[in-house]
This record gives C-alpha cells, sequence and structure tokens, in this order.
C-alpha cells in the first residue's frame, strides 16, 4: 500500500520531535528537499537534518554516516556529520529516520558538470575503505566499511509499492521485467576503467560550490562498482533531460574519458532510466505533476523512443 502521508507537514513534525525546543523550533527550517528524504536546513544551529520516508533504509543511512567519516580520512571534501544531537545515528522518530549534517555555508555559484567530473576524479581515485578488521596487533582503528555494490535496481519494488494504484499495473509488471532483463545484462558487461569506489548518483545537484570549492553532498549510494555508473548518469542527462552539448563536453574534458565510447554505455543507460521511471512513480499518489512525468517516462519507453525529453522531478 503506498504511503500517501510523507508531506511536509508530516516531516515537520518529525523535525520538532528530532530537535531540542530549547534549542530551535521548526518554524525557521528551510526545506530544501522532499523525495526519498526530507531535507532540511536549520541555519541558526549551523545544521542540515534529513528525515527518511520510512525505516526501510536504516542500513543505508547509517552506512552514509560511515562513508561521511571516511571520506573526511581520505581528505575528500564531502558533507560531514553533526554529532551534537548524538554521536549514535540514525535516530529512530515515528516511523522515520533522522540524520544530522554540518549545514555547508552558502554556495557561492550553482555547480557545473565540469565541478562534478573534477570531484568524480577524486572519488575514482580512492582507495578501497576497510573491510575488516585491521592486521596486526590491537589498535584504535576505523570500523570495518565494507561497500555494497551499486543496486541500481534495487528500489524498484518498493518504489512501485508505494505508487499502489496511482499507475497502471501494467505499466508495473512492464518495470518489473525490463529490470530483470537489465540486471541480468549488467552481470554481463565487461569495464573500460577498474572497478572501485563511486558515488553511484552523479549529478552536480548532488555537488555544492563553497567558498572553498566543490563538496560533494548526498553519499546515500556510495558504493563499489563500475566506474562508469558515475559517467551514464551525465551521458542520461544530455540524452533526456536537456543538457547541453558543451556542457556535456566540458563534463568529458575534465574527466578525460568520455562513456560513451564504451559499448557497455547502453546498457547501463537502459538500467538507470529503467530505475527512474519508477522512482517517479512512487510519488504518484496525490500528485499530479508526477503522475503526468510518470506517464511521460513509461510511454518514452515502451515506444523505444529515446529523444522524448524527461523533465526532473
Amino acid at each position: 500500500m503506498a504511503d500517501v502521508a510523507f508531506t511536509e507537514e508530516r516531516a515537520r513534525a518529525v523535525l520538532s520531535a528530532a530537535l531540542p525546543p530549547y534549542r530551535a523550533g521548526t518554524a525557521e527550517a528551510r526545506l530544501l528537499s522532499l523525495g526519498e528524504n526530507a531535507v532540511f536546513a536549520v541555519d541558526s544551529l549551523s545544521l542540515v537534518v534529513r528525515i527518511s520516508r520510512d525505516l526501510e533504509v536504516w542500513d543505508r543511512a547509517a552506512r552514509e554516516l560511515r562513508i561521511a567519516d571516511w571520506l573526511a580520512r581520505e581528505g575528500l571534501p564531502a558533507v560531514r556529520p553533526d554529532r551534537r544531537f548524538g554521536s549514535e545515528q540514525p535516530l529512530p522518530f515515528a516511523n522515520h529516520l533522522v540524520t544530522y549534517w554540518q549545514r555547508l555555508p552558502d554556495p557561492v555559484r550553482p555547480a557545473g558538470p565540469r565541478d562534478l567530473a573534477e570531484l568524480l576524479r577524486m572519488v575514482h581515485a580512492l582507495p578501497d575503505p576497510p573491510a575488516g578488521p585491521p592486521a596486526g596487533p590491537p589498535a584504535p582503528a576505523p570500523p570495518p566499511l565494507p561497500l555494497p555494490r551499486r543496486d541500481l535496481l534495487g528500489g524498484i519494488e518498493r518504489w512501485l509499492r508505494l505508487a499502489g494504484g496511482a499507475i497502471d499495473p501494467a505499466d508495473a509488471a512492464y518495470l518489473r521485467a525490463r529490470r530483470d532483463d537489465f540486471a541480468a545484462a549488467v552481470e554481463d558487461l565487461t569495464p573500460r576503467l577498474t572497478p572501485g569506489p563511486i558515488h553511484g548518483d552523479a549529478l552536480p545537484r548532488n555537488v555544492h560550490i563553497g567558498p572553498d570549492g566543490p563538496v560533494l553532498v548526498d553519499l546515500e549510494t556510495f558504493s563499489h562498482d563500475l566506474r562508469e555508473h558515475d559517467l551514464v548518469v551525465m551521458a542520461l542527462s544530455r540524452d533526456r533531460y536537456g543538457l547541453g552539448a558543451e556542457a556535456y563536453d566540458a563534463f568529458v574534458a575534465e574527466y578525460g574519458w568520455d562513456v560513451r565510447e564504451w559499448p557497455g554505455c547502453g546498457v547501463l543507460r537502459g538500467a538507470r532510466e529503467t530505475a527512474s521511471c519508477a522512482w517517479v512513480a512512487q510519488h504518484a499518489p496525490g500528485n499530479p505533476a508526477a503522475r503526468a512525468e510518470f506517464t511521460r517516462r513509461i510511454a518514452s519507453l515502451r515506444e523505444d523512443d529515446p529523444t522524448v525529453r524527461w523533465h526532473t522531478f
């Protein structure tokens, strides 16, 4: 059954419970985004609070905090957790999960594809994080942090469940079949780049340009997988979402390679299109704009028309 109640109002009620009343109320909090999570900025506390849609993402939320700590140790510019409200996070509140993050300085300009490529080169140069206990005598050391594979298609079942009766059951069945086909095809890919740590949702919206340069945000899809995952996102932005050729070329020039030269690009693109279509479906209950966008996307997939422009949502 779809959860139609994850609204700004509900998220603010969770925020009120998650912030000590004597330090800050919720009236001043600014809603930054409402999707898989509700994200609020509380400027007086230099704080960002993320509230999950439900409790199903506990492991992912906990791993994201540990990834942020690992990136800090590696010196990679990325968001940092804020532990003023407790070192043990995420925290459950009314069937939602809350994590606290340091608020970044105001952006000096919008992020662009070249900024993203600069950070991706740094991410793709990272060594693997420790996946097991340290060797040798006992000593203070970070806990193991095994990164998962990039489960690009794994959320589809949940998103379709949340969509419920707001979408045609035949469309849901089509997406499930398409998911299964692409999951098998992805397993057969031969990468051009050496697999390793990736961001997993590499878009300029996940880059913040502060006074000291670009900073990576939204770490919940950090994975160990094909580096091509991070590059196909921008190729799809060029083909589906209207990113200009000049902007895409700037991304390629900064990174140093165009993933469209790789034979597996179409497979990863198709898998991501499938996931992106299902992701919009979860917002369809009670949201006419989401239903319209889902209708556009599913029709273009069924008709195998790669020229149909998709709109960000």
